[in-house]
């Protein structure tokens, strides 16, 4: 699946990137919409479409799973090499094209080196995600580590086998992040050089345009058209005539007011810690905070198991200071405020990352000024720096609710009886091969993935305009 991802997102990447044909344009973000599909999604419309088809091969098996992952998490490598190949300087090309290179040969030897840290960083994204991915190997009936981890836990019972086998997964995911880093350390020479022009597109025409289109359009319409489409067919035909109106409602509600919760208390928490990293810029508060953010490199099973230790603790000392007035000894384990901290854990990267890119930009200079004039401290903060964050802050909690919503495996094992979600609910139907019956909340987790993607893709075609 890595090697798919890199291989599919590096290449339609430098193709939009590099070259002009038609429809050229629509695909550089166009591309994009499979991350608005859940892997289990796609790995049941897939499953479902060739059930339904007699004359199509069995896709059960290990080239199944690869295939939907593939489709799905190629995108993580394509946006980071597309951003990489558009801030390299165009004169770095003509170099090469000038000492005799092809413009292939010119890219293997001039835009692939530059932008490796970039895609390795995406490639490393997406096998974490598969890494962490339960849903899509339980429809496949494919054994990993995550699935185990469900297994010994939900159906063992045994907690201790769960969390030894949830180490092996931590370090799996840690080497990942490590490699990711190592890669990274030479990022500062892609930028560009001031006042240097972007990489040149060059017009495909005849067969040439026509190859390009048909194999973007291809994945576009595997990855998301055709998916989305059955989706709709099955929620149409059997989904609301079923009766399923009601749970539905039930089910976006109780999902919607989690993942909200969720996004808030996550956003607050990453603004505190992307503050103090404003406030005080001590190696220590760098490295304590950027430790805090390790927890997107680990798969929600891990860090379910790993909640279990905190909470059952939290619940004895509760349990000794509130046995007077008569409160039950579990309060924390199995409840909202479990998941509420998984979700913290698993998602507090994506918080700090964004409103840490959003502080940068405010100068400095704007503090001093601020400050001569007798503001400071939470003043400062409430008066001048969250009037300017008030977009990063809403499309944070944006990209959270939808990230919540999507989690299974932390949800999955840390909910209190009775809550159920979106992804629960098409969890359940799918593992039963009620394809249509999830139809209808896997339709409502796709059209919620699409809000963040289409805002972020227009304020980044806004940004490079």
């Amino acid at each position: 699946m890595g090697a798919g991802s890199l291989l599919l997102g590096t290449g339609l990447a430098w193709l939009v990137s590099a070259y002009r044909f038609p429809g050229s344009s629509l695909f550089a973000w166009a591309l994009v919409l499979p991350l608005a599909l859940p892997a289990y999604v796609m790995g049941f419309v897939l499953l479902g479409f060739f059930e339904f088809s007699a004359w199509l091969p069995d896709v059960r098996g290990w080239w199944g799973v690869t295939l939907t992952m593939t489709l799905v998490y190629y995108p993580y490598v394509f946006v980071l090499a597309r951003a990489a190949f558009q801030e390299q300087a165009s004169s770095l090309m003509e170099a090469a094209r000038s000492l005799g290179r092809s413009r292939p040969r010119a890219f293997l030897a001039v835009a692939l080196p530059l932008a490796r840290p970039a895609i390795v960083a995406g490639a490393a994204l997406a096998m974490m995600e598969a890494l962490a991915d339960l849903g899509t190997v339980s429809l496949f009936g494919h054994r990993t580590l995550t699935e185990t981890v469900y297994r010994t836990w939900a159906g063992m019972f045994d907690r201790i086998a769960a969390t030894q086998l949830a180490s092996l997964l931590l370090v799996g995911a840690f080497a990942l992040l490590v490699i990711e880093r190592a890669t990274r350390g030479a990022r500062h020479f892609l930028n560009r050089p001031r006042g240097g022009r972007q990489l040149v597109n060059v017009t495909l025409e005849g067969g040439s345009a026509v190859a390009a289109t048909a194999a973007c359009a291809a994945v576009l319409a595997l990855g998301f058209v055709l998916p989305v489409a059955q989706l709709v067919v099955w929620a149409w035909s059997r989904g609301l005539a079923a009766g399923m109106a009601q749970t539905f409602t039930t089910l976006l509600i109780d999902t919607a007011w989690l993942a909200g919760g969720a996004a808030i208390v996550i956003t607050l928490v990453g603004l505190a810690l992307a503050y103090a990293r404003r406030l005080d810029r001590s190696r220590l508060t760098q490295l304590a905070t950027e430790f805090s953010a390790m927890g997107y490199a680990v798969p929600g099973a891990v860090i379910a198991v790993g909640t279990l230790g905190p909470l059952a603790f939290a619940d004895r000392a509760l349990a000794s200071a509130l046995r007077t007035i008569g409160v039950g000894d579990v309060l924390l384990t199995g409840s909202v405020a479990g998941i509420l901290f998984a979700y913290l854990v698993r998602f507090l990267a994506v918080a700090l990352q964004g409103l840490d890119a959003a502080l940068v930009r405010i100068p400095r200079s704007m503090d001093e000024a601020a400050q001569s004039l007798g503001v400071a401290g939470r003043r400062l903060l409430g008066r001048v720096h969250l009037p300017m964050l008030r977009g990063s802050l809403g499309a944070t909690m944006l990209l959270l609710w939808v990230e919540t919503m999507k989690e299974l495996p932390a949800t999955l094992l840390l909910r209190p009886i009775g809550l159920k979600t979106l992804a629960i609910e098409i969890w359940e139907r799918t593992s039963e091969s009620l394809w249509e019956e999830a139809a209808l909340p896997a339709l409502a987790l796709v059209l919620v993935g699409l809000i963040p993607l289409l805002v972020v893709t227009r304020l980044t075609r806004r940004t490079s305009g």
